[in-house]
């Protein structure tokens, strides 16, 4: 169960990073989008898991290395946005969330397009 602190924490980092991201696809000569799906912080806000969807999938794992090389740069940009709000500024754990290709590839299987005959 969360509480009222960590969703408020949450969401200041969702929204932040967001804002971030689309800054930096902006300032990009390729075109990706790098969206803040969800954001988890541990109950000592210590820790803020930070999840993302990635598109084009080809650029996933470029992107997801460069952020992880940026994890401290990171890490000082969000302690900037939330220095008069938090004590400790939390560790950022980057994840890649897949749920949208998940769903994308249970519908082509629904629809019989994937690996399982259609019965």
């Amino acid at each position: 169960m969360e509480s009222n602190r960590q969703r408020k924490v949450a969401q200041i980092i969702q929204e932040d990073f967001a804002e971030l991201f689309r800054k930096q696809a902006a300032e990009s000569k390729q075109s990706i989008l790098v969206s803040v799906s969800d954001v988890k912080v541990t109950a000592d806000l210590g820790i803020a898991k930070i999840y993302l969807s990635i598109f084009p999938q080809e650029f996933r794992s470029a992107v997801m290395k460069e952020i992880e090389e940026n994890k401290t740069q990171y890490r000082n940009f969000i302690g900037q946005k939330m220095a008069k709000q938090v004590r400790i500024i939390p560790q950022l754990n980057f994840y890649l969330d897949t749920a949208l290709d998940d769903v994308e590839r249970l519908e082509r299987e629904l629809r019989g397009e994937g690996d399982n005959p259609v019965l």
